[in-house]
């Protein structure tokens, strides 16, 4: 977001500001440089700068945020940026609850100053202020010396227990505890060295991921009221590349294990099937280099969604007792890309995203599809949650103008309903969106979306603000952003361009902007900048740029506009 804030801040005083002298520091380089293969010399000239506890680096920064502060004070006063960026900042709802079980939950800022609490209820009246919302975590109450943030929960079966974990000061470190959900009381059960972890309750305990060493990842069970020491350990590669995923399916009957080792990519599969006499861990697929998600289990069958031999993806029944032999429920539309999957007893929910819409489907599990909704485009749906035995879940509808609301939906009759509608400070209706494409330096067309103000007049003066990912595969979909109201408002015109490298056209879109191809992200997003200056949007000097993690690398690898 502050890389968002300066370059709207730039673009939008530009003009006014061009005239003042920017007087850097000095910036000391060093003959540092890497030799690759025994030929290649790479020079790193300012390796130096990666040290960020270095007195010489902090100095260095101090130095650049008093030149940044100058200008950026001076563009805040002329535009009264950043009190805007506040006032469309305010939002005003009682919603975005998740159901885990039989309860409702969310978490909530009582104190601005905090972090927020998890608080939950047993039922979604139809008057929001009517709720009997009651705080069950508190990170207060945790410590009053550490920052705790709460970092995810699972409630077991039978929604009597929840076990959650956090971290203190920012740290990967978790810790987890349990929590009883009809007293509200806490166990004495209490977790450590816990870490990229998630949990999955099996009869009274849970499973969970740590490293008790220090270096590698574990995958162990914790039963109720035992001590930690006493937890049995299920899995270990003991290799610090490997890490795991794991969940438990709904009647808890299997527990599925996906290990993934980030050096070669490679994952291997396991389950247990606690129906047989000798319930074990056994392999189900192993070394297997493309895409596969298992989601869960159906009349126990494994589905999974797989980019095998499907660049849009699809979705598929593995048997355990002959995983090699698929049934595909769903085959790979050629222009839906699968985007998630969630499951539920006797049908499925599937979102799919094709020319920057999104689309709501169900289906039953022979692949049938029973319903079909397309939404507006440049919207985000996900974040389903629910019971598979119910007929309701609930997800979060969103878009870069309007901040994610909470939709119930019944999978028998296809009703949504708005749980409460979200108060903000603007009228939503009048921003424009519009999905194009435009052609790459080798002629391929790329998404693009637009959004600016409704009747602006689009004359190739328009302060224009272009942003990218188009990384690792990711499908980048809108979330709300303050500063981009605000720079709409103020006559601008927002661009995401969906670059190669990104997911957002599937697993050969990803691997065009990979690795030795990485240079056509870059390229990409050079022609999508002449694509708003050629088709009269905006002009070089009102052109701004941003982009965030990869999306950084994107925008300062393309030449200045």
């Amino acid at each position: 977001m502050k890389q968002t804030l300066l370059s709207l801040l730039i673009c939008l005083s530009a003009s006014q500001l061009s005239a003042q002298q920017l007087d850097y520091p000095v910036t000391r380089q060093t003959a540092t440089a890497d030799t690759f293969h025994s030929q290649y010399v790479v020079p790193d000239t300012y390796r130096w700068l990666e040290e960020p506890n270095s007195p010489e680096v902090n100095a260095w920064v101090e130095a650049q945020n008093k030149v940044s502060g100058k200008y950026l004070t001076k563009a805040s006063n002329q535009t009264n940026a950043f009190l805007a960026i506040d006032k469309y900042s305010y939002v005003n709802t009682t919603q975005n609850f998740t159901k885990v079980g039989n309860y409702y939950f969310r978490y909530y800022y009582y104190n601005k100053n905090g972090t927020p609490a998890l608080y939950y209820k047993k039922e979604m009246s139809k008057d929001p202020r009517l709720d009997d919302l009651k705080a069950l975590v508190d990170p207060a109450h945790i410590s009053g010396k550490d920052r705790i943030m709460l970092e995810g929960f699972d409630v077991s079966k039978s929604s009597n227990l929840l076990a959650y974990q956090f971290s203190r000061n920012g740290s990967d470190w978790a810790e987890m505890k349990v929590v009883d959900l009809k007293k509200g009381v806490h166990q004495s059960d209490h977790l450590h060295k816990v870490k990229f972890s998630n949990i999955a309750w099996k009869d009274n305990g849970f499973f969970y991921a740590a490293y008790p060493d220090g270096n590698d990842q574990k995958v162990f069970y914790h039963r109720i009221g035992t001590a930690q020491s006493d937890d049995k350990l299920i899995f270990e590669r003991g290799n610090a590349a490997v890490t795991f995923r794991f969940f438990t399916s709904a009647d808890e009957r299997f527990f599925v294990l996906t290990e993934v080792n980030e050096q070669t990519g490679l994952k291997n599969y396991y389950y247990i099937d606690y129906q047989q006499a000798q319930p074990a861990l056994k392999p189900l697929l192993t070394n297997i280099s493309f895409g596969l998600d298992i989601l869960g289990v159906n009349n126990g069958k494994f589905i999974a969604e797989t980019s095998y031999k499907a660049n849009n993806g699809r979705i598929v029944e593995l048997d355990p007792g002959a995983p090699f032999n698929w049934r595909v429920i769903v085959p790979e539309f050629s222009k839906e890309l699968l985007l998630n999957t969630f499951l539920m007893k006797d049908r499925f929910i599937a979102t799919y995203l094709t020319d920057g819409h999104p689309l709501l489907t169900v289906f039953d599990y022979s692949g049938k599809m029973l319903y079909k909704l397309e939404l507006p485009v440049a919207t985000t749906i996900g974040n389903f949650t629910g019971s598979p035995d119910d007929d309701e879940v609930l997800y979060r509808y969103a878009s870069y103008t309007f901040p994610s609301v909470v939709y119930k939906f019944n999978v028998k009759t296809f009703e949504r309903t708005l749980t409460d509608r979200t108060t903000v400070t603007y009228d939503l209706d009048k921003f424009e969106y519009k999905a194009v494409e435009y052609p790459g330096k080798d002629g391929t067309l790329i998404p693009i979306t637009l959004v600016y103000e409704k009747g602006l007049k689009l004359n190739g003066k328009n302060p224009t603000l272009l942003k990218a990912y188009g990384g690792f595969g990711t499908i980048s979909t809108p979330g709300f952003e303050p500063g981009i109201i605000h720079f709409i408002r103020n006559g601008g015109v927002f661009a995401y361009a969906s670059v190669r490298g990104g997911g957002e056209k599937g697993g050969q879109w990803a691997a065009q902007g990979r690795g030795a191809n990485k240079q056509t992200s870059f390229d990409d997003y050079i022609s999508a900048a002449e694509f708003l200056i050629k088709s009269g949007y905006t002009s070089p000097d009102k052109l701004a740029a941003t982009g965030g993690s990869n999306g950084g690398l994107v925008v300062v690898s393309a030449p200045r506009f």
